[in-house]
């Protein structure tokens, strides 16, 4: 057998929490259309939710506080604002305001080419509020890697996935090279054209420090992180999400504060997510950022 896809491990992840753990899985339309990209096992402990987005995380909100360890899948992340007030307003808050946990799990599920209102990638906006952890895994290491972290720890956490990711069988290794005229720091779907960006750079003489970013909150400040800006002296951040008030200039100015450097971000310009001609607003891809790239090095930034 093959190595396993990333849809497969978060399938046999939740099939063991499920099983095992005495878990518990909820959402709109789990068995409906695919069972979520097949990231979803058919065992017992999957409650289908109506169509009422405004009151899934609220039930899922209450599982966690009486211990069931609850996965709340939200298929399109848009669906985040809908949802947003059980988890901003109970569970991120009941931990610090009443000693009580709430550890649910989100699945918000982003993708690209499903209109303007099932494409957006709004793991921002929970970044901004105290009590969530806030992760991007794009890898099946990396989704072994923050399950275990969920589950050592009793905050709730948002787990921002993408589409684009579950076929991928691959770990995604930091790219660090000598001399190098600038690093690019790569989120979510982003990371996986900034690989391809770092190769066309290269073939035009611009050596790239390439570092991917799993965990958005708590973001911390590593040698990892910190190392190849202080030797390549600029530095671009990537996001799929909106560029604006975003994850991309928000790690932009921590890099940036950390090791005196000049440091971008590079995101979804300031209009509506559309994929539609003329109205096109998508995700960074390689060649954007190879030309985003190429400006900052002329401008010397």
């Amino acid at each position: 057998m093959g190595q396993k896809t990333l849809a497969e491990t978060i399938k046999e992840i939740t099939s063991d929490h499920l099983e095992q753990h005495n878990g518990l899985l909820l959402g709109e339309s789990i068995s409906a259309v695919g069972w979520v990209n097949n990231t979803v096992p058919n065992v017992k402990g999957i409650v289908e939710l109506p169509m009422t987005d405004v009151a899934g995380a609220g039930i899922a909100v209450g599982a966690a506080l009486v211990g069931r360890r609850p996965i709340f899948v939200i298929r399109f992340q848009d669906f985040l604002i809908l949802n947003g007030s059980p988890l901003i307003f109970f569970a991120a808050k009941t931990k610090e305001l009443h000693g009580k946990s709430a550890p649910v799990f989100v699945r918000a599920i982003a993708s690209d080419g499903l209109g303007p209102v099932h494409s957006g990638v709004l793991h921002s906006i929970f970044m901004h509020f105290p009590g969530f952890r806030v992760c991007s895994p794009m890898t099946p290491n990396e989704y072994r890697e923050i399950w275990e972290t969920y589950m050592k720890n009793d905050d709730p956490m948002i787990c921002s996935e993408h589409r684009l990711s579950y076929p991928n069988t691959q770990e995604l290794s930091d790219i660090t090279v000598e001399n190098a005229h600038v690093t690019l720091y790569a989120i979510s779907c982003t990371r996986f054209e900034a690989a391809k960006a770092v190769e066309s750079l290269k073939i035009d003489g611009i050596r790239c420090n390439l570092v991917n970013i799993l965990w958005l909150k708590p973001f911390d400040i590593t040698d990892r992180l910190i190392q190849p800006l202080k030797e390549s002296k600029l530095g671009l951040v990537i996001d799929p999400g909106h560029e604006i008030a975003g994850a991309a200039r928000s790690i932009a100015y921590e890099l940036n504060f950390a090791a005196e450097c000049s440091v971008k971000a590079l995101g979804l310009e300031d209009r509506t997510k559309c994929l539609c001609p003329p109205y096109k607003n998508m995700a960074p891809n390689a060649e954007i950022i190879c030309k985003t790239v190429k400006e900052m090095l002329k401008k010397g930034e």
